[in-house]
């Protein structure tokens, strides 16, 4: 069965472009936020001594990544107003495959039954905010070369990507809640 959500909006981008710092302040404005469930894997793995991570196994990672964000796309009642999530399916095309190896159908099969809004909010790699943390320890190269590939992805999925400007957090809301607004992000 397909679920065609077009209220569900991704925020995607590389690591450390905004996107949680820009999910929080769309919660504040009483929006419905879903958290990136990559960080929730990695937060688990860390605690449990577990492999499945960006530099352990890849597949396994992915694997528990796409469990949580299908998870996470069901569980999410609202059917009007926007919700935002941080990341969505589609980018975990292709994570922990090996070069040229089509992805596994349960990822196709995701892709194609999990259907967000046709408009992806896509954050620019940008140096200046970029910081690691505990579950972010890659490079700002890796950042850039991240964003492309996430475009890219999206693209091929049947999206739209729109770039969110290097605005302060409001002004990165405002660009999007006016893209929602207008309809230009249904369309």
């Amino acid at each position: 069965m397909i679920h065609e959500r077009p209220n569900f909006f991704i925020l995607s981008g590389g690591p450390g472009a905004g996107k949680t710092t820009t999910l929080e302040a769309l919660r504040r404005r009483g929006f419905q936020g879903v958290d990136e469930a990559a960080r929730q894997v990695l937060r688990e793995q860390a605690a449990s001594g577990g492999n499945a991570t960006h530099d352990g196994d890849r597949a396994c990672y992915r694997d528990l990544c796409l469990e949580r964000a299908a998870q996470a796309f069901e569980a999410v009642a609202e059917r009007a107003a926007p919700v935002f999530f941080d990341r969505g399916i589609p980018e975990m095309l292709g994570y922990g495959d090996p070069p040229g190896a089509p992805p596994p159908a349960r990822m196709t099969d995701a892709v194609a039954r999990y259907r967000y809004a046709r408009t992806v909010f896509v954050f620019p790699a940008w140096e200046a905010i970029y910081r690691h943390d505990e579950e972010r320890k890659h490079t700002f190269a890796h950042a850039v070369e991240v964003r492309a590939t996430i475009a890219e992805t999206y693209g091929r999925c049947g999206y739209e990507a729109v770039e969110v400007p290097r605005l302060p957090v409001e002004e990165r809301v405002r660009f999007i809640l006016e893209r929602i607004a207008d309809g230009s992000a249904l369309r």
